[in-house]
């Protein structure tokens, strides 16, 4: 194991190796290369998304060893050197603690660790549907370009205080669209017959909207400084929903790259900006139905998932990782926390503090646990395990078994046969009315059991009204 001394010189190493490689985008191929990370990692923090561009610039999905194998049954090849990234380490403050730190939180990033991940790339196995896949087929419809585009508009003008409208602009020679600040307006140009340059024009000038207006910080910047800024965002919008990006130009980052503290800032605004445009153009092209595989809606249900990932059923995310850890909080916090990462003074404090609160608040951070409808959590880290008492696998697979219909399922197939004129009719009312029967006794049975786990909620007394004359 290495010494702590050791392990901080590491961490250093990656975090200049990722600065390095940010203060060399001093071209507009380099700085397209980096942006094609922000689109794909959009929801990373800026720092992870330098460390993943500094490691592997052609990455495209990360995910755990753990998570490959358990979520999407893939296997990381052997030899693979992982990309770190950073994640937060949380837990649940001691009154001693917030009072040290001076705050009155229950929880609080207490410090970061860095984790191994692996670019699906360096893995194999079955197949990753791709949502962006499905999206980048669909719009290769021009009807669906203009679906988005007009979507997107609408949207603007409805629950924004923008208001974007389309005017002729040829009077304006190469002008494609404009923001104008003092009143909040969008102009698009309306004799543009291609749905995808307006659509990357309408991208261009809502960044400007956010960064450039009147009462934005950033809005006296050089006019190149402002028309990467925004050239940049719209260059991550239409790289996420997969529309040809090779002839953009993003010349003005030289510049930036003279000054280590200007290159942050301007990427840091870039981010924060394209992270709000590409959460609402997902949100969009899944309202237009648009991340759907042609003629083939992708749905996971929960049967489905039964048969690969332990699954719980739980009122919230504490009660899920006691129940998919069979209560056990040492093996919890094994398991999700990268205790080697840190010193062994740091791990034993772990041990020694963490709570099923802190459990479940590392989980949630990793995206391990989901809601899967119904109360129902998975986790993709913890293996397939029908020995968990708490496990709702079996259940989950046998009512949707077509082996072993429910009574519900029964009553309704035998309901359907009756209709049909070939069936032996007097056999089916004979086979339904024993279903009948025995619905009838289930609930009663289920009615009993619901009373005698429930002694002190009594039957409301019925008032029968007066005859009237």
């Amino acid at each position: 194991m290495p010494t702590k001394e050791e392990a901080e010189e590491w961490k250093k190493q990656l975090v200049d190796n990722a600065e390095q490689q940010i203060l060399n985008l001093t071209d507009s191929d380099k700085f397209k290369n980096y942006l094609n990370t922000v689109a794909k990692f959009h929801r990373y923090s800026a720092r992870n998304i330098d460390l993943i561009y500094s490691q592997n610039p052609e990455a495209t999905q990360i995910a755990g060893f753990k998570q490959w194998k358990n979520d999407f049954n893939r296997s990381v090849n052997k030899g693979e050197k992982s990309i770190r990234i950073s994640a937060p380490i949380i837990k649940k403050l001691t009154p001693e603690e917030q009072q040290r730190l001076n705050t009155t939180e229950e929880r609080a990033i207490v410090g970061y660790r860095y984790i191994p991940v692996f670019d699906i790339e360096q893995t194999h196995g079955a197949p990753v549907p791709n949502v962006n896949d499905f999206v980048k087929e669909n719009l290769s419809d021009h009807k669906n370009v203009s679906n988005l585009y007009n979507e997107l508009k609408n949207y603007l003008n409805e629950n924004t205080d923008l208001k974007v409208s389309e005017q002729n602009l040829d009077a304006q020679k190469g002008v494609k669209g404009y923001f104008q600040p003092d009143t909040n307006e969008i102009v698009i140009g309306e004799s543009q017959p291609d749905s995808a340059l307006k659509l990357k024009t309408l991208y261009h000038e809502y960044a400007h909207s956010q960064l450039h207006g009147l009462t934005s910080e950033f809005r006296d910047r050089p006019r190149e400084y402002k028309e990467t800024q925004a050239e940049a965002v719209a260059y991550i919008a239409m790289q996420n929903i997969g529309v040809d990006t090779s002839e953009y130009s993003l010349g003005y980052v030289a510049t930036w790259a003279q000054n280590k503290d200007v290159i942050h800032e301007a990427l840091s605004e870039i981010q924060k900006v394209s992270n709000k445009v590409v959460d609402l153009s997902n949100e969009l092209t899944e309202k237009l139905g648009l991340q759907q595989e042609k003629d083939n809606k992708i749905t996971e249900k929960i049967e489905d998932i039964a048969k690969e990932k332990l699954v719980v059923k739980a009122d919230n995310p504490v009660e899920a990782v006691k129940k998919l850890y069979n209560n056990n909080l040492q093996y919890a916090i094994q398991e999700s926390y990268t205790l080697s990462d840190i010193s062994e003074k740091e791990a034993d404090y772990f041990r020694k503090t963490a709570t099923w609160e802190d459990v479940a608040d590392i989980e949630k951070s990793n995206n391990a646990i989901e809601a899967l409808g119904h109360g129902y959590y998975a986790d993709e880290y913890i293996e397939r395990n029908d020995n968990n008492p708490h496990s709702a696998n079996q259940s989950i697979l046998k009512t949707n078994d077509p082996e072993h219909p429910t009574l519900s399922q029964q009553y309704k197939s035998l309901l359907n046969q009756l209709k049909e004129p070939d069936k032996n009719s007097q056999q089916t009312e004979k086979q339904l009315k024993q279903v009948r029967q025995n619905i009838s006794e289930q609930t009663q049975s289920e009615l009993q059991s619901f009373a005698k786990n429930t002694p002190t909620l009594k039957q409301p007394k019925i008032e029968h009204d007066e005859p009237t004359i």
